[in-house]
């Protein structure tokens, strides 16, 4: 299976944060630079399909606070956009899964992508 295993995004990213400009345009840089690597480390390779890639976004918040799913997809947007420069694709094929799951210690997101909508 192809699977992408990447860092919780910087609070930075989210979309509740209010920051100043300069340090979300870095934070932005640094993600999408991440998504790009930790995709190439992963040696992932997309499905063959001729519609949409659908992709399973497991979010494990670093805390036991409640996520809401749209903005854990806000913060991971750069990383997103940051894989799909890997892959030489536009992020707008992408049809995302985003899922809550249990909290660990320093958080992490799991990408895994498919040609249908079951994983």
């Amino acid at each position: 299976m192809n699977e992408i295993i990447l860092p919780w995004p910087s609070k930075l990213l989210s979309p509740n944060a209010r920051t100043h400009w300069a340090a979300k345009a870095k934070a932005v840089k640094d993600a999408r630079r991440q998504g790009h690597l930790c995709a190439r480390i992963s040696k992932a390779v997309l499905p063959e399909t001729e519609g949409k890639l659908h992709i399973w976004i497991d979010f494990y918040p670093p805390s036991n606070r409640r996520f809401d799913d749209d903005n854990c997809l806000a913060s991971f947007k750069s990383a997103r956009d940051g894989i799909a420069d890997y892959f030489g694709v536009d992020d707008s094929s992408f049809i995302s899964h985003p899922f809550i799951n249990k909290s660990i210690k320093g958080g992490k997101v799991i990408v895994i992508f498919t040609a249908g909508a079951e994983r």
